[in-house]
């Protein structure tokens, strides 16, 4: 304490002039307008360079926490994104089933790609118009389908465009098979419903369920075998009782169609044709 003493009488004039010079300051600065302006501006830069810098060390210092939460947000976000990606591939799984189905099917045929150029639904004999027509290797007679099922038989034959007969024409007939079960008959459509048509002449020993795909049989040289037409809604019995009539939903929205493919059925011909002289030569060994 004495020390203490000691050292302020020994530098006693520093003291009082700091003391004076404060006092003064104070004075300039509350009794002078120009000076007071100066003070306050300089003090609030000053101070808002100190909160930017305490803001600083303080967001650096706490970025542990933040960096805990990014974590288990981005954890929340991945298992939300993984659980719609799962919802997504269940919505599309049936539409990706009928695209691998049809490639499948479709596989080994040369495929001609075309675009739908006018199109009608509310007719009783409903045509397509394509832009391909000879120039591009169309014929009379191929088949035409698209991502989703069968379109079509093509009917006649420009050099630029072609006119195809749809299964929505009273005037088709495809030949169809219950797929994996090997019951076919013959689909038409009876107009009403772009939807909806018939697969008629089902035997009765056949055995299958409602939902089951019905397919291209594969038994002329328009269409491959596998070729999916729809799925089976109802079963009827025939008007004489002999066989079973089956409601299938299409595949194919022709209400919606655009982009199709023509298939090339040189293959199918040749086939159909080797087996037509099979048949012939066992009849005439028979004879």
């Amino acid at each position: 304490m004495r020390n203490l003493f000691a050292f302020i009488a020994r530098y006693n004039h520093w003291f009082v002039f700091l003391a004076l010079e404060v006092t003064s300051m104070v004075l300039l600065f509350q009794y002078n307008s120009y000076q007071g302006s100066v003070w306050f501006s300089s003090a609030n830069e000053v101070a808002g360079k100190v909160y930017e810098a305490n803001s600083w060390v303080e967001t650096f210092f706490s970025l542990t926490q933040v960096n805990k939460e990014l974590t288990q947000r981005n954890l929340e976000l991945e298992q939300q994104v993984s659980a719609m990606q799962e919802m997504l591939t269940r919505a599309k799984h049936d539409s990706l089933d009928v695209v691998q189905t049809q490639k499948m099917a479709l596989s080994g045929f040369k495929l001609y790609p075309a675009r739908v150029v006018s199109n009608s639904l509310d007719r009783n004999d409903n045509f397509i118009t394509i832009d391909k027509g000879w120039a591009h290797g169309i014929k009379k007679d191929m088949g035409v389908a698209c991502g989703t099922g069968v379109v079509g038989v093509v009917y006649l034959v420009s050099r630029n465009y072609s006119v195809v007969i749809p299964l929505l024409n009273s005037h088709s007939n495809v030949s169809c098979m219950i797929k994996d079960r090997g019951y076919f008959g013959y689909l038409h459509w009876n107009g009403g419903d772009p939807g909806i048509a018939y697969v008629d002449d089902v035997p009765r020993h056949a055995r299958f369920k409602l939902g089951l795909d019905v397919v291209t049989s594969g038994y002329s040289s328009i269409f491959p075998p596998g070729v999916l037409v729809g799925k089976i809604l109802h079963v009827f019995n025939s008007p004489n009782g002999l066989s079973y009539r089956l409601q299938v939903r299409l595949s194919t929205d022709f209400g919606k169609l655009r982009d199709v493919c023509v298939i090339d059925n040189a293959g199918m011909e040749e086939r159909l044709e080797m087996m037509r002289a099979v048949q012939d030569s066992l009849k005439v060994k028979r004879e």
